[in-house]
């Protein structure tokens, strides 16, 4: 028996923020490569139970390529702090500003988004005719930049970003804008008013999380008519999602976009086209058992 797992190929990988104890990125790395005859370790590095905070960056990324870790996911607070120690970054990395996938490879580190495409698979899938004429968006931090992306890459006509930070929600705009046209994104300024006219609304907050519970919004602002998204998956019915159901609004939680930037992290470490609808069976277990 230790010969057998001794032959297969191995790769070792891990997940770098804080507060990670809940992610289900790890099973998912791991399920997925015993699947496919490989020796996969996928360790979380948690910031927060090590005592660390993102200046610690640099030390943990000279230590995974010292152990042979073919790459390290980052989450917050790292997907910002983690560029300027970068090699190189992919054009969407790059586009983007934030970074949560970091191929390790012949002494190189090269950064990678795989958020974006993970929101925008899992929209396809589960709201694949949403009207995207006028979109709202709470939260412009590292998630929320990939949303937005996702977003405009899947046609939304202008897309409203509202954040707590309003210098925050105008940068992302402009540089929105800039990427695909003016006028396509904005900063909001009126929640209200955006709401009422709007088809549809993500959730790109912490509120909702197990340890952020709440609403991210008033919820007078919901009506049937909208579609509601969340990119949080813990849980995965949010307080936003429920209440959202309970008017009639059509829903989409954040199961899809955590199973699909794993689909494209695990494609990056290790060359190998993973089964995409395997994962998100495993992730359908793993948050039944919660």
């Amino acid at each position: 028996m230790t010969g057998t797992w001794d032959s297969k190929p191995a790769y070792l990988a891990g997940l770098i923020g804080s507060g990670i104890g809940a992610s289900f990125t790890p099973a998912m790395h791991e399920r997925e490569g015993a699947e496919q005859r490989l020796r996969a370790v996928y360790r979380r590095l948690d910031l927060a139970a090590l005592g660390l905070d993102a200046g610690a960056l640099e030390e943990l990324l000279v230590a995974a390529q010292r152990l042979g870790f073919a790459g390290v996911n980052v989450t917050h607070p790292c997907k910002q702090a983690v560029i300027p120690l970068l090699d190189e970054l992919s054009e969407d990395a790059r586009a983007l500003g934030a970074v949560n996938t970091v191929v390790l490879r012949e002494g190189r580190r090269v950064g990678h988004n795989t958020d974006w495409s993970g929101f925008a698979e899992g929209f396809r899938r589960g709201l694949p005719d949403a009207a995207r004429r006028r979109v709202v968006q709470l939260g412009a931090g590292g998630a929320g930049a990939a949303v937005a992306h996702a977003l405009l890459m899947l046609g939304a006509e202008r897309l409203s970003v509202f954040d707590t930070d309003a210098g925050r929600a105008a940068e992302l705009a402009a540089s929105l804008s800039a990427r695909f046209g003016a006028g396509r994104a904005l900063a909001g300024e009126d929640l209200a008013a955006a709401m009422a006219a709007a088809d549809g609304l993500v959730n790109c907050t912490p509120v909702g999380m197990a340890t952020y519970p709440g609403l991210p919004l008033p919820a007078g602002l919901l009506r049937p008519a909208l579609w509601v998204a969340e990119i949080i998956y813990f849980p995965l019915e949010t307080a936003l999602l429920r209440q959202a159901r309970a008017l009639g609004c059509r829903t989409l939680d954040g199961g899809g976009m955590a199973v699909f930037q794993a689909v494209g992290a695990f494609r990056l470490f290790t060359g190998i086209e993973p089964d995409a609808g395997r994962m998100q069976r495993h992730f359908a277990e793993l948050t039944g058992a919660r």
